[in-house]
């Protein structure tokens, strides 16, 4: 089409995406719309473009999201005009902030009618702020402009969103009328020879060199001294991107000896039993104010983002180690506690082999032993206390999924109380998943939807743990459910509400806290999911559970599983896992 096409915006369109193709960008998720008509017919008509239609702008951008998660590569998301650009920009913003990589292709109106009444026309440039690694507004198509333009300005803005720091990046495109390919007046002239050139090459046209990241000398050699100096040192792991950041953590835990507190995030807290470093059960540890005052350490190395267990964080901050070191992949700080005495921004695979040749393998590593005893004890305890459970419970249907998930698959946590249950109550001796979660700005909208992008992204099925209210967000994704390649187990926390404000301050207060923190709705997903076509279970019992669970990941596409359950009682059931589990200092 790209040398035959029949008006200028086509050619254009053609350019675009043929390039998108071949910088790797491959899956494109579209909403329908008008202005947006020249991208869509290019993607529809090229063999290689994998596309994912929906409904909504905000879930398509949320499942670009997954998608980027899953394989660190951008999605591209396509839109039309108008407020439909701004739908994106919660999943930018959590894509911004957890170095996820996005293409966003917005089309819009042409300087002519900007600022006229225009019909579905408002200010789109820009429209992201800060919130995108770069911005460029496309020209409309013209013969005096050299067609190569939409490829350099496409190679830079994949360049762009990959290079770390890792993030979207967003071109505005102009389309003046006619907008479906239709032959006009006067078509496109004939293509010059240098696009000739590039379109037989069969590459990008212009080819970036990969961006390398190492540390300063200087820098990974006084890490090395820390290592080797420190008697209490401790490594914590934040949220990774990938699994190999995750293991390249794991293995220098196990060669220095320390004790290795994993985030949920980190790709290494499920399925490492049999690493002694692996410290799973830490945060029930740390609500032992014996034990926290007693293992303070004196030296922490923490690699990627931000932990999701707040105990860990304010026990930190109460012990100030130094030197505390934080290794991570993006200029961004992350010192909520102003205590960071040395930031590494550089590639953490090859930080964490850089200080194993640097220091000697630890022989009798007794602080990380004592370490791994009081979590062997913790998680004894943990089994005990859920054996004791007949009912089916938010932890419990947590543990449940980390025992039973299995290999190959996914798993996506919601924020606010799935991602905190898991992290806490999650086995360690099951499966070694994928895990994604939306924690860089931690909101529940679009939860669903990246779910679907995750596992369209893993091309694996995948598990959603999610509540009420995070459901009820993106509750019209379940339409993207229905249509996805890849089956997506929804396991939807039913507890008629907010149910993680019930561990805050503000549940003292009766009179305010129902009506405006708790929220009750009085709805259930059963209808919802007839509506959208899924499979349904409500099991409530733990045997009804695990039943349900195993029918629907036999299923060759998605179900809704309602689990429901009450705050009062939840609340409650949690203090009694923390005095049951209680360690011993």
């Amino acid at each position: 089409m790209i040398f035959d096409a029949p008006n200028s915006n086509r050619r254009w369109a053609d350019l675009l995406i043929e390039e998108a193709i071949r910088c790797g960008v491959t899956t494109f998720f579209l909403a329908p719309g008008s202005r947006s008509t020249p991208l869509t017919t290019a993607v529809a008509a090229h063999p290689r473009a994998e596309a994912v239609m929906h409904f909504d702008e905000r879930g398509t951008a949320f499942a670009a999201l997954g998608y980027g998660r899953a394989t660190g590569r951008p999605a591209a998301w396509i839109t039309t005009s108008g407020t439909a650009v701004a739908n994106a920009l919660p999943a930018v913003v959590e894509a911004a902030t957890d170095g996820v990589p996005m293409l966003l292709l917005t089309a819009d109106r042409p300087p002519e009618l900007r600022q006229t009444g225009a019909n579905q026309t408002i200010d789109q440039v820009k429209i992201f702020g800060d919130y995108v690694r770069w911005f460029f507004d496309l020209p409309a198509p013209h013969a005096d402009l050299d067609p190569t333009l939409v490829l350099t300005t496409l190679d830079q803005a994949i360049y762009r969103a990959t290079r770390a720091p890792a993030g979207p990046v967003h071109l505005n495109c102009m389309f003046r009328e006619p907008l479906a390919p239709i032959a006009e007046e006067d078509p496109p002239g004939a293509a010059p020879a240098h696009l000739r050139t590039w379109y037989d090459g069969g590459q990008p046209f212009t080819r970036y060199a990969p961006s390398r990241m190492t540390a300063p000398p200087d820098a990974a050699a006084g890490l090395a001294t820390s290592l080797r100096s420190a008697k209490r040192g401790l490594i914590v792991a934040g949220r990774m991107a990938n699994t190999a950041q995750g293991q390249a953590v794991l293995d220098l835990a196990d060669h220095v000896g320390w004790p290795l507190l994993p985030d949920i995030g980190a790709q290494i807290r499920l399925g490492t039993a049999a690493h002694s470093s692996v410290i799973p059960y830490f945060d029930l540890l740390l609500a032992d104010d014996a034990f926290a005052h007693t293992h303070g350490p004196d030296c922490v190395l923490h690699f990627g983002q931000r932990a999701t267990s707040k105990r860990l964080l304010q026990w930190l901050a109460r012990h100030r180690p130094t030197p505390f070191a934080v290794v991570n992949e993006t200029p961004f700080r992350y010192d909520p506690t102003h205590q960071v005495t040395h930031r590494l921004e550089t590639d953490i695979v090859a930080t964490c082999a850089a200080l194993m040749s640097a220091t000697p393998a630890a022989t009798t590593p007794a602080w990380q032993t004592r370490w791994r005893a009081a979590s062997d004890r913790a998680g004894d305890r943990l089994a005990a206390f859920f054996e004791k459970q007949t009912t089916l419970t938010e932890p419990g249907v947590a543990r449940y999924l980390t025992q039973h998930l299995p290999e190959g698959h996914g798993l996506v946590l919601a924020s606010s109380m799935p991602i905190r249950d898991v992290d806490q109550s999650g086995v360690a001796d099951g499966a070694r998943v994928r895990i994604a979660a939306n924690r860089g700005a931690s909101g529940i909208d679009g939860t669903v939807a990246t779910a679907v992008g995750f596992a369209e992204g893993l091309r694996a099925p995948v598990t959603l743990l999610i509540g009420d209210l995070a459901l009820l967000h993106d509750l019209n994704a379940l339409a993207l459910l229905r249509a996805a390649r890849y089956p997506v187990t929804v396991v939807a926390i039913n507890n008629d509400g907010g149910g993680i404000f019930s561990f805050l301050p503000i549940a003292q207060f009766e009179e305010v806290f129902e009506p405006y923190f708790g929220t009750p709705h009085g709805l259930g997903f059963r209808r919802a999911a007839e509506l959208f076509g899924l499979a349904y279970a409500h099991p409530e019992t733990p045997d009804a559970f695990a039943d349900a669970y195993q029918a629907a990941l036999a299923r060759p596409h998605s179900t809704l599983l309602e689990v429901t359950t009450d705050r009062t009682a939840n609340r409650r059931l949690h203090q009694e896992l923390l005095a049951f589990v209680k360690p011993e200092a």
